[in-house]
């Protein structure tokens, strides 16, 4: 059995591997001039019928400032749109325009087409355990 990698470079290696994995997604992105950080938006957004932008702060993590930022350029797109939540008439709701759901599995499609290009040098089975272990650590 080889050595085990010591925790302090298996946590550098899992930092390596999500690098080399983002800069294939930035490359995967470009052909709808979207970053990242704006999929994540659709993501979040596209898994609800709508949601405050504070639902959107929260779940990507970041300032109410910078989810407005991020769902007006999406809104520029005409990828979400805003519509009254009516639950509260003072709110708005940020939700996915049929463009941005095409937009949204047109990118999950590709990305999973990178995903199984980048990860191809490993036998099936090491990929399956792989995401075993991956699942493990992320749910904790």
């Amino acid at each position: 059995m080889p050595n085990p990698v010591p925790d302090d470079d298996l946590g550098e290696l899992i930092v390596r591997a999500a690098r080399s994995l983002r800069g294939r997604w930035r490359e995967v992105l470009e052909p709808w001039d979207l970053s990242p950080h704006q999929v994540r938006a659709l993501m979040v957004v596209g898994r609800t019928d709508g949601l405050r932008l504070s639902g959107l702060a929260e779940a990507l993590r970041i300032a109410p400032r910078s989810a407005t930022e991020v769902a007006d350029a999406l809104a520029g797109r005409e990828l979400v749109e805003r519509v009254p939540d009516p639950t509260d008439r003072r709110a708005v709701l940020v939700r996915l325009t049929d463009g941005g759901r095409r937009v949204l599995d047109e990118v999950r499609t590709a990305r999973a087409a990178d995903s199984r290009a980048a990860l191809s040098g490993l036998p099936a089975a090491d990929r399956a355990e792989l995401a075993r272990l991956l699942r493990r650590f992320v749910d904790g």
